[in-house]
């Protein structure tokens, strides 16, 4: 297994796993399932605003993605980022979502930014412990602030500092 950038070719294998956690989960507060042209269209920009799509591959087979961007569109939110980290199905608890937020660390570091957040449904526990050993904290818990499957949903926000830099400079 290894680490890369996302190629536009492992975009249907992206897509599989992000509308198979739309349709299972509570990962993602999206109702119905993404087009490969909107996969098409989020791989473009991020790329356009400099932010990595990465991939944890098998050879040519796509086992999970994890990409940042921005976290607020205002500027005084520039040195931060908010991160997402998606495995397919049959690949968890394999060390596939450590590897690959762990390689979305030095990249946000080298872009200049200070924090990286991570959005969790609060009953998302497995994702919960993962950020925790990566040295996220749970910075805060919104109770009932979206919904999916006819029930209220809470989220967590956990992050995680970069550098220490003591100013914005």
């Amino acid at each position: 297994m290894i680490i890369r950038d996302a190629a536009p070719g492992d975009l249907p294998a992206i897509l599989a796993i992000y509308n198979d956690v739309v349709a299972t989960s509570t990962a993602i507060y999206e109702f119905d399932p993404v087009t490969l042209e909107s996969r098409v269209a989020w791989l473009e920009a991020r790329r356009a605003d400099g932010y990595p799509v990465m991939v944890a591959a098998d050879g040519d087979e796509v086992l999970g993605y994890a990409s940042f961007g921005a976290f607020r569109a205002w500027p005084g939110y520039q040195h931060t980022v908010e991160h997402s980290v998606h495995i397919r199905a049959d690949q968890h608890r394999r060390g596939l979502g450590r590897a690959l937020v762990e390689s979305l660390l030095p990249i946000a570091k080298g872009l200049g930014k200070h924090v990286i957040v991570a959005g969790i449904d609060a009953d998302n526990e497995p994702s919960r412990r993962l950020h925790a050993a990566l040295g996220f904290e749970e910075v805060g818990h919104f109770r009932q602030i979206g919904h999916k499957f006819g029930r209220w949903l809470d989220l967590v926000f956990m992050q995680r500092l970069l550098d220490e830099r003591k100013t914005p400079g």
